[in-house]
């Protein structure tokens, strides 16, 4: 378990499901975590929040007027100059979808592609730091970019979000860099060559939700009308797996490996 006041610089510090149905989705999450779903805030155009033990854990949204949901969850990242990040994704090649925006004093937000199209946040936190509480049942885990362009992807992040990263793996079965807590000595993230990848993927990133059990949380969400799409597998770095909910949004279960 990692509990902080705030999110090191550059680092994953929240993330929200695009939801096509907020109740069903409200109501699957719950159920799965034990999460307990908050109420949707009309000032915020219906934005809501999961909280686990009290605690904020991740937000939902539905359609947003003619935007229609894409059944997505996205990742958010702590900057502490939102303006000059947004400038050094142009810079780096990326495209910026929605520029940013002050969400009351909690914060500023963004969103934008990188230079190989993956989609995600800019988070300035004001009030509001994101999520807490990493590596316990229901709280996040880990988060990985499976990217089309591995130098492209790592010399983006670097530039936009001052990322140290070390490469663990540079062969072409398997091209894996990690970045590194300036704050600290553990690893925050995760980017993954994929371009040999059946299909040819696009690039994005994923969010890995701790359980205590990968193998009887997969159990529980087929009960609850979700899928599997990579079953559970052991792994130098814990049980892994990935699944959709029902309406289609993927994402991905971890435990982490015994000590």
């Amino acid at each position: 378990m990692t509990t902080r006041d705030h999110a090191p610089a550059g680092a994953p510090c929240w993330t929200d499901l695009w939801t096509s149905d907020v109740d069903g989705a409200r109501k699957f999450y719950s159920e799965l975590f034990g999460w307990e779903a908050l109420e949707p805030s009309p000032e915020f155009g219906g934005y809501f929040m999961f909280a686990r033990d009290g605690m904020p854990t991740a937000g939902g949204m539905g359609d947003m007027g003619d935007m229609k949901a894409n059944n997505t969850w996205k990742v958010y990242f702590n900057t502490d100059d939102i303006d000059r990040a947004l400038k050094d994704v142009a810079a780096q090649g990326g495209a910026v979808n929605s520029p940013a925006m002050p969400v009351a004093d909690l914060g500023s937000q963004a969103v934008f592609t990188d230079a190989t199209g993956a989609e995600l946040g800019a988070w300035q936190p004001g009030t509001f730091p994101g999520f807490l509480v990493l590596a316990e049942h229901g709280a996040p885990s880990w988060f990985e970019l499976h990217t089309s362009d591995f130098a492209t992807s790592v010399a983006f992040y670097r530039s936009v979000f001052g990322w140290e990263t070390t490469t663990i793996s540079d062969t072409d079965e398997f091209r894996y860099a990690v970045m590194r807590n300036p704050e600290g000595t553990d690893e925050l993230a995760g980017i993954m060559d994929s371009s040999s990848f059946p299909g040819a993927p696009p690039s994005a990133w994923s969010v890995y939700w701790h359980v205590d059990d990968v193998a009887a949380t997969l159990a529980k969400l087929k009960k609850l009308g979700g899928s599997v799409v990579d079953d559970a597998a052991d792994t130098p770095y814990g049980t892994l797996a990935t699944a959709r909910d029902p309406f289609g949004a993927a994402f991905k279960l971890r435990t982490a490996p015994s000590a």
